[in-house]
């Protein structure tokens, strides 16, 4: 897998066949997200958003320690005064989220320790598989941060309304078999377990026909959004174009003739 990296805490992306790596690599910080690695998240997200050959994006935490935790926080100890401008964004607030590939299916495997902003990231991705060992938490209300409303969105969309303020209220660090049945992970796999699991995942995934994938993403990403007043319109189009697709005529053909069928998202 050719990947791109630079010296210190960055973030990484890497390519194998139809799947793109994202991995944030600080060891140091429990690869906590730099200002700088905030940054450059949207662009590598782009980056896969772009590639004909991507059809499935990870993002991950380098080695076996931590998916993510909270970004540093040094101003914890030395508070700044008088109170931050609106600009400013307290350690465990981190910047609103990146926009999240529009059709590729953004998975997080989050080993380790899942915390603070690294958690709100993970939560920003389709499908969050986790192993035994795994802890998640949001401990903005032991540091006396107002969670930005922002990050609360991602939150509601993978867990009910009490079990968010549970989250919020408390603080407290959850284990990965509670994380699983509150729902704030999608599959609880053994230790070790977890890249071959995800791979796996993103490969199945791959081999489906893209324009139907990215149609399922679109209805269930806006419904999600905006239950009330739905984008119709925009929705009935991304499921007409995979009728219209080659792919849908290549998929019918395959079935009658008993094989495995080739997509090629057009």
């Amino acid at each position: 897998m050719a990947e791109t990296s630079g010296d210190g805490p960055t973030l990484r992306y890497g390519k194998d066949g139809a799947i793109a790596w994202i991995t944030a690599d600080n060891p140091s910080r429990m690869n906590a997200l730099t200002g700088g690695m905030w940054g450059a998240l949207p662009e590598a997200i782009e980056r896969a958003t772009a590639d004909s050959e991507v059809r499935v994006v990870v993002l991950r935490g380098a080695g076996d320690r931590a998916f993510s935790a909270a970004p540093p926080t040094p101003q914890i100890q030395s508070p700044p005064t008088p109170p931050p401008p609106p600009a400013y964004h307290p350690p465990h607030d981190p910047p609103p989220p990146p926009p999240p590939p529009r059709t590729h299916p953004p998975l997080a495997p989050t080993h380790g320790f899942c915390l603070g902003g690294g958690l709100g990231l993970a939560l920003c991705c389709d499908m969050r598989i986790a192993d035994d060992p795994s802890q998640f938490a949001i401990p903005a209300a032991k540091l006396g941060i107002g969670y930005n409303a922002r990050w609360v969105r991602p939150i509601l969309s993978a867990v009910p309304a009490d079990r968010a303020k549970q989250l919020l209220f408390t603080g407290r660090r959850f284990r990965s078999a509670d994380a699983e049945a509150m729902g704030l992970i999608t599959q609880l796999v053994p230790k070790g377990e977890i890249e071959a699991t995800v791979r796996a995942l993103a490969q199945e995934i791959a081999e489906n026909a893209p324009l139907s994938v990215a149609a399922a993403k679109c209805v269930i990403d806006e419904i999600s959004r905006r239950p009330e007043h739905p984008d119709m319109a925009k929705l009935d189009a991304a499921v007409e174009a995979c009728f219209a697709s080659d792919d849908y005529a290549e998929g019918r053909r395959a079935f009658l003739e008993k094989r495995k069928p080739v997509f090629k998202g057009q």
